[in-house]
Parts: C-alpha cells; structure tokens; sequence
C-alpha cells in the first residue's frame, strides 16, 4: 500500500475517532469546525465561541455547543420565504 493511502486512511481513521467525542480539545476543534487555529483562538479570547478553561490554561470545547455555534443565524431559503408569506396572507385571508 502506498503511504499516500495509509496517510488518507489514517486521516479517516482520525476523523471516526473524533466523531465520537463529546468534548474536544483545542487542536481538535479547529479540524473540527475547520476554523484556521488563529481565527479560533481569537474567538475563545473575544467570548465569540463557547469554550472552558478548568485549569485556566488549556481550552476545551462542548461538541454540541459547537454544533449550535455553527448552525446559528440560518439563512433561510427562498422556498421557506414563500411558505411564510403564504400562511400570513392565509390567516388574513388575503390569498
């Protein structure tokens, strides 16, 4: 097997692995969120992202917090848009 494969292997391997935690470390929520580790460093110091600090050194990360971090401020579609103008015109009875 060429190293190429084992590397992306190993790599699926890590990502399973991950998956199956609930709390993350710093270096793992970056690969996580895909977040560079710069940008997510700014965030923990500036409050934009939900983290803790136990020992007041190292950062860990709630992985389901930071699914509701990442799937907030939803852009809604188009389809949806219509759907809510249609049931106000519906319950005014204007349509």
């Amino acid at each position: 097997m060429k190293t190429t494969e084992l590397d992306e292997r190993l790599s699926r391997i890590e990502d399973l692995l991950l998956s199956q935690k609930t709390v993350l470390n710093f270096d793992e929520t970056a690969v996580y969120t895909g977040l560079s580790k710069s940008h997510l460093y700014k965030l923990t110091s500036t409050g934009g992202i939900p983290c803790y600090k136990p020992t007041g050194k190292k950062l860990y990360f709630d992985k389901e917090e930071l699914d509701e971090w990442m799937l907030r401020n939803k852009k809604v579609s188009q389809d949806e848009i219509d759907d809510k103008a249609e049931n106000f015109l519906l319950e005014r009875g204007l349509s």
